[in-house]
């Protein structure tokens, strides 16, 4: 058994803990941050440590508790709700620091938690779930989930690390997606550190019920029966029934098998809630779905514990302790039905409104009475002189109630909030009495949007009267009363704040104002800086009477009635709660409401505006008219020339452009306008912009640009420029967006501009920590990246270029590894830098794809590119197929133009060859097919090799098919190969290796495959360009001119008839004999004969390929949207 608990949590469930551990003889040590001192719980435990720090981060300091555990000597931690309890790594510290954690292990926290895991659990279990995405989303695949949906249905967007209802935001309009989703993101991140959000289909009318369950680790579970949840505000439970009433009892035991089965798959471990939702409507016929597990103790367990006659909390103990489900008697059979009903209000310091919002409240309290008598309990953690912080949850208390059927605990519970006597401080007691009263419990009629639809008649609602006296009321104030000019008088304050007390009395936080006298409320805590009226002061309606300041912002005070004030209740410097009275007045019948007499100009420039457009226009070419114009006399156009030409017109819009190489806090005015021209944007010009918008639709233009600009520090790679790289490299991987870098520049930098080495400290030695190239990498395969260059290029940028899928570059360009410093500086040689890595060396060795004459067609060569993976077009016009039956020769031995054949087959202009001074024996290039991207590998008879796979050619295709597969684009393969190259010159190009990787490569794709034999298909060779294997294809086709055959025919007559052939003496004879084997053996191998024995799929009119083109990528479905990557990477060779 345990013998020293640590308490990890605060408030109410501290309290609980405590006392139950008490109760099994276990000694307890209850921690608190610096501001939660004076919170209850910390009397209710044998000993008490201070955190040593504020607010909720204090108790999420899982390195701090643990140590404090270790100080007081524990065995064992138990974290209650919230904070920790669902933190799988906080259960593993805890066990490696020898800790028994109470709940379950951490494998069962990991998969509950993550609440897209517990969805795919569930459906394993065979547990019904919602339509949805069982994985974190993006923006994108959220609007894409939304538009599958039947019209009017909704979706909910759900924290995957949540609980507690944050995190959560239902939606109902597709417009309402983007501001919902960064809502429930950035609720996600605060509460439970991640982000993460996953999606389901929005159930508008369901209730939602849950079942307690308890296991032992050892896959032994039983459950302790379901509870009623649905009456909920903001996804947040008020009210929760145990047992769920209204259910048939096969819907009831269907629940709770299904919650068994859910428990038992992962060992659960203590106490849990397997939660589902219930469709309401009539036409669901009783239709369940799960929603959530929590793997914790719930704050309902209250009303499973009333009956059951069970303490939850001791179960968790003991079972933490070693003890199993049969020590416990918890056998299934064994746990009785139901006893009665109760019913649990949950008593939050908040004042509900009439949408359904609730507004968080505060302040001191001065009476705390709660109720009490038979079936009554209340676990709170109030009292009188209680200072209440908005740094934690509003839940103040929860009454339970318990009767022998619904309708009697009900009206216990409204009875026990009646009497529940909390002053000082604004509570939902009324609220609650309202709803028990008015929701058609008996009917079974509630569902999780009950309140909110109903808020509003609840709010106006009259609550129950009250059971107990209440005083006259007058003002508190929050906190000390400092002096508001003095910047250091709140460092002077020792100790925590306590209310004044006079006369045994104790204040009340509310003032009454003269007789017929409306008062003017305070809107939120914070201190009044200024009263702008006086007493005898006529005002009218919203007219500002006063301005609070609060977190540093003025708010502004306005009379919501006219009339003349008649009592001003605070003075300036007087730190208040809200609703605190600030003025009262006697309303009058004034006419008109309040005019400052301000107006707009909306033509004139403010000074703030102005001077940031000035620092704009610094940044322009037209600014740097010098530069400028050294550029355009060279030939070149400028960074933003370039970008303003890829994007479409009006659509980019620039990040960061006022960055510069460096920055110091007493630059002068001056000096600043110095450093925004000589290192505008620090040499990085980049945004979001649209390109093609007008062929794909600006959904799919959407794209990042980004270019080195050579007129600053010769486009070299500087501190700010990785930092701004890595920022517009991570929006490309957050959202999906493709990548155009134009990369000339010089590598790193060792000058950073004017005045740039007069600093003191030094940021780095070696610059080893920088990730622009790795986030630029991790791109590979998510997004396509398209590297353009002109002029020189080496290191670093270079290294950038070399990593794109694509390298676009002009004439004129150099590109090295080094650049002629480094070079030299190695003891290599000296080169200028149009020798390091011309043309002529960077295109034939294959590591330029496209090679172009200047940047106007470079922009236009990356805008081709960039099309084919930005969705079909729809302006499309075809060649006249019957070309292709005049393509390839009657004469087998004769070439042909194999690029001819791709771009008849393509539409009208959309043809774009990769690499085509590289591995000759290898055509690849991208086609439209009525507007649809396809690739085409194709081999090349009119090469070196007469079309026989080589080393290169194999790498040039294999990357290739690897780019398609990762961007859902179909191949086309056109086959005319003999095989795979042979002979001892080919094997020192390691060709086994290199032809291996096409192999590996196709047999691993998932593209649509099609295949056309135009000619020779000859054994490795041709299984080469086929994915291995004809039969894995979509179609595999052919034209009349097709010959096929395992090896080249003339190879196999020798090898096949050698022995016969041998046997003949005569050399002429010998010779007339081999020739007519080979002329059979070429007369079988006729694509005619091959359709007969179906090794292809059809022998085909040439001029009907584009129609089986067609047809096949009709028939295939599209891709389906994903997250992430199909692929790891794509091979940068």
């Amino acid at each position: 058994m345990l013998k020293n608990l640590l308490i990890a949590n605060r408030g109410e469930i501290a309290i609980r803990i405590a006392r139950a551990a008490s109760d099994l003889g276990i000694a307890t040590v209850a921690v608190y941050a610096d501001d939660d001192s004076q919170s209850l719980h910390t009397r209710h435990a044998d000993q008490v440590l201070g955190l040593g720090a504020t607010g909720v981060p204090a108790y999420l300091d899982s390195a701090r508790i643990i140590a404090l555990a270790e100080e007081a000597d524990c065995d064992a931690i138990h974290p209650g709700y919230g904070f920790l309890s669902e933190l799988a790594d906080f259960a593993v510290d805890c066990e490696k620091a020898g800790f028994e954690f109470v709940g379950p292990d951490a494998s069962a926290l990991r998969r509950f938690g993550d609440k897209a895991q517990a969805r795919s659990l569930a459906q394993r279990c065979g547990v019904p779930v919602l339509h949805g995405l069982s994985h974190a989303i993006t923006l994108k695949e959220a609007k894409a989930f939304f538009e599958t949906l039947s019209p009017g249905a909704g979706v909910m967007l759900k924290a995957v690390a949540g609980g507690g209802g944050r995190g959560m935001r239902a939606v109902e309009r597709l417009g309402d997606l983007d501001e919902a989703f960064a809502r429930a993101t950035s609720e996600a991140e605060q509460a439970f550190g991640s982000g993460e959000i996953y999606i389901e289909e929005l159930l508008p009318r369901a209730r939602h019920i849950e079942v307690q369950i308890v296991g032992d680790g050892s896959g032994e579970v039983c459950h302790l029966w379901d509870r009623e949840c649905s009456l909920q505000r903001q996804r947040q439970k008020l009210v929760e029934i145990a047992p769920a009433f209204g259910l048939s009892e096969s819907l009831r035991t269907a629940m709770l098998d299904a919650a068994g089965k859910i428990a038992a798959e992962v060992a659960y471990r203590g106490v849990g809630t397997i939660e589902f939702l219930l469709d309401t409507r009539p036409e669901a016929n009783e239709r369940f779905v799960f929603m959530e597990a929590n793997a914790r103790l719930q704050v309902e367990h209250t009303v499973t514990e009333a009956v059951t006659g069970l303490d939850l909390v001791a179960i968790q103990l003991r079972i933490a302790g070693g003890s199993t489900l049969d020590d416990l008697g918890l056998v299934q059979a064994n746990v009785a039905p139901p006893r009665g009903v109760a019913v649990q209000a949950r008593v939050n310091l908040e004042t509900m409104t009439g949408d359904g919002q609730s507004h968080p409240g505060g302040g001191v309290i001065t009476a705390y009475e709660p109720p009490a008598g038979p079936g009554v309990r209340v676990d709170g953690f109030g009292y009188t002189g209680y200072v209440t912080s908005p740094h934690y949850d509003s839940l103040l208390a929860k009454v339970i109630a318990h009767a022998d059927d619904l309708d009697a605990a009900v009206r216990k519970a409204r009875r026990a909030l009646a009497e529940f006597k909390i002053e000082g401080v604004r509570s939902n007691t009324g609220f609650l009495s309202a709803l028990l009263r008015h929701a058609l419990l008996a009917q079974a009629s509630i569902h999780t949007r009950y309140v909110e639809e109903h808020a509003a008649e609840l709010v106006r609602a009259n609550g129950e009267r009250a059971r107990y006296f209440e005083p006259d009321l007058d003002v508190v104030k929050a906190g000390t009363r400092v002096d508001p000019d003095d910047p250091l008088a709140v460092l002077a304050l020792k100790g925590p704040v306590t209310p004044a007390r006079g006369s045994g009395k104790a204040p009340v936080p509310f003032a009454v104002g003269p007789a017929g006298t409306v008062a003017v409320l305070a809107p939120l805590q914070g201190m009044l800086i200024e009263l702008k009226v006086s007493v005898g002061d006529t005002v009218r309606l919203r007219q500002p009477v006063a301005v609070l300041e609060a977190l540093k912002m003025e708010h502004m005070v306005l009379a919501e009635h006219a009339g003349v004030i008649r009592e001003i209740a605070l003075e300036v410097g007087d730190t208040i709660f809200e609703d605190t009275p600030i003025v009262f007045i006697e309303p009058q019948e004034i006419e008109g409401e309040y005019d400052s007499g301000e107006r707009i100009d909306l033509d004139s420039i403010r000074p703030d505006v102005a001077e940031v457009q000035h620092f704009h226009h610094l940044t322009t070419d037209e600014a740097r008219a010098e530069a400028t114009a050294k550029r355009h006399d060279a030939g070149k156009r400028t960074a933003r020339e370039n970008i303003a030409d890829l994007c479409d017109p009006g659509s980019f819009f620039e990040y960061s452009p006022l960055v510069t190489a460096t920055r110091y806090r007493n630059d002068s005015l001056e000096e600043l306008e110095e450093r925004v021209i000589k290192t505008a944007a620090d040499a990085m010009v980049m945004g979001v912009g649209r390109v093609n918008g007008d062929l794909v639709g600006r959904e799919n233009a959407r794209c990042v640009a980004m270019s080195y600009d050579y007129t600053v520090l010769a486009g070299t790679q500087g501190g700010k420029n990785h930092q701004k790289q890595d920022r517009m490299f991570g929006v490309a991987r957050n959202y999906q967006l493709p990548v155009v870098l134009y990369t000339e520049g010089g590598g790193g930098r060792t000058y950073g501009g004017p005045r740039s080495a007069t600093g003191p400290q030094a940021g780095s030695v070696g610059g080893l920590s920088v990730r622009t190239w790795r986030e630029l990498g991790k791109l590979s395969g998510l997004v396509p990246l398209v590297g353009v260059n002109s002029g020189y290029c080496f290191a670093g940028n270079v290294v950038l270029l070399g990593a794109c899928d694509v390298i676009i570059a002009t004439r004129d360009s150099s590109l090295g590894i080094g650049g002629p410093a480094v070079i030299e500086g190695g003891g290599l040689g000296a080169y200028a830098p149009n020798e390091v890595g011309p043309i002529s060396i960077q295109q034939p060795n294959g590591v330029i794809d496209i090679l172009v004459e200047d940047e106007i067609e470079a922009t236009a060569a990356a805008k081709h590119y960039l099309s084919f993976f930005q969705g079909r077009i729809q302006g499309w016009s075809a060649h006249d197929q019957r070309v292709l039956r005049h393509v390839v020769p009657e004469n087998r031995r004769a070439v042909y133009n194999i690029r001819q054949v791709i771009e008849t087959l393509g539409d009208v202009g959309s043809m774009l060859e990769l690499r085509p001074e590289f591995g000759l024996s290898m055509v690849t290039a991208f086609i439209r097919i009525e507007g649809r991207a396809v690739g085409v590998i194709a081999n090349n008879s009119n090469s070196p090799t007469g079309g026989a796979v080589d080393s290169d050619g194999a790498d040039k295709a294999s990357r290739f098919m690897q780019l398609c597969d990762a961007f859902d684009i179909p191949i086309l393969s056109l086959i005319d190969t003999p095989g795979n190259m042979v002979g001892p010159e080919a094997e020192k190009t390691a060709l086994i290796r290199h032809c291996g990787r096409m192999y590996v490569a196709g047999a691993n794709i998932t593209v649509p495959y099609f295949v056309v034999v135009l000619r020779k298909s000859y054994g490795l060779g041709a299984l080469a360009m086929s994915t291995g294997s004809f039969d894995e294809t979509f179609f595999s086709i052919s034209w009349p001119t097709g010959e096929f055959a395992g090896m080249g025919l003339e190879g196999a007559v020798k090898l096949g008839r050698r022995a016969e052939l041998l046997a003949i003496t005569d050399v002429a004879e010998r010779k007339a004999r081999y020739e007519r084997y080979v002329d059979d053996a070429y007369a079988w191998s006729r694509a005619l004969n091959a359709a007969t024995v179906s090794e292809v799929d059809d022998v085909i009119d040439p001029a009907d390929t584009r129609k089986w083109l067609v047809m096949g990528l009709d028939s295939v479905p599209s891709a389906p949207p994903r997250s992430g990557k199909k692929r790891g990477w794509i091979d940068t060779w």
